[in-house]
């Protein structure tokens, strides 16, 4: 996918026609067949005559409990999220995906895939179709390793081809602690994969970081996360380090995101949090702050199996 481009003018009429849109109005009752990672051979990120050097992003929302009102915020982000990647041009001709991530202790449909796309009107309707299961259980995490197994497992992606190769991008976002592990049942039971053993949180970030630069923003808005916001960062900075982003505004998940992206492409953190203007700029500052500045990188030549 990923053939259409970004259109200035066919995105301000979407965003009008939906600007009243809640997470509420998604009427989906069950996860679409074409999202099921069952059914999804391959997602692909492809040169094309539009997009000739294509760089893939990943971002999985969490839409357990009132979580939904992160997916609204992406939906509605996504001219930013492309507009300011096309003007700030950290890397080249973003292809997005969104993912839903649930719980897949509790949930039927706790990991779904939309197509990689090059515009926000062709992602948003498609973010518009994915199932709010609002599940979610007491175990203090959600399924946060399902979009890590999907891109491991269910991408091709033209940009680690390149020569040298380039690394996508990766955010899982969600207000609750990081899974710790990801069992043969879970991926038999949500991928119909045959694993030879479960896989944990550490194991999976390290094969994904071949091909991706993984990130979590942690949602401190979110249920869980303002209830027990030390407990959380601190786990996830355990796993990530200071790729563990906290966001205090989900509001501005698509400017985090951007930014995110700016630093590790070779910009100092403190410059990309400046560029912001107002309280953007402040919440920015927040969850770059200790993110390194390292270069995109090269992704592995290869194919990447666990």
């Amino acid at each position: 996918m990923g053939g259409t481009s970004y259109d200035p003018k066919t995105y301000a009429s979407y965003a009008s026609t939906t600007s009243a849109k809640t997470h509420h109005d998604y009427h989906a009752r069950a996860m679409p067949k074409g999202m099921d990672p069952k059914v999804i051979k391959v997602r692909e990120s492809r040169v094309h005559d539009l997009h000739p050097h294509p760089t893939p992003i990943i971002v999985g929302l969490d839409v357990t409990g009132s979580m939904g009102s992160v997916v609204e915020a992406m939906r509605k982000g996504l001219g930013t999220l492309f507009e300011e990647i096309i003007n700030r041009n950290p890397v080249t001709d973003p292809h997005v995906l969104a993912m839903a991530i649930g719980d897949m202790d509790c949930d039927s449909a706790p990991v779904q895939a939309t197509q990689f796309e090059a515009d926000p009107v062709t992602i948003g309707k498609q973010i518009e179709e994915l199932y709010l299961e609002r599940g979610g259980g007491g175990n203090n995490h959600e399924s946060y390793l399902g979009p890590l197994y999907f891109a491991l497992m269910r991408t091709a992606c033209d940009a680690f081809k390149e020569s040298p190769p380039r690394k996508g991008f990766l955010f899982t976002v969600g207000d609750e602690e990081p899974q710790d592990v990801l069992t043969k049942h879970q991926i038999e039971k949500f991928f119909g994969d045959q694993p030879r053993q479960d896989y944990t949180a550490a194991e999976l970030i390290a094969a994904v970081e071949r091909n991706w630069h993984v990130f979590h923003i942690i949602v401190m808005e979110g249920d869980y996360a303002s209830r027990r916001p030390d407990i959380t960062v601190e786990k996830w900075t355990d796993l990530l380090g200071q790729r563990a982003m906290p966001l205090r505004d989900h509001t501005k998940m698509a400017e985090v995101i951007i930014s995110a992206i700016e630093v590790i492409a070779g910009k100092d953190a403190d410059a990309v949090a400046k560029s912001w203007s107002g309280d953007t700029s402040m919440v920015v500052a927040d969850a770059l702050r200790g993110l390194p500045t390292t270069g995109a990188g090269a992704a592995t030549s290869g194919p990447v199996r666990l």
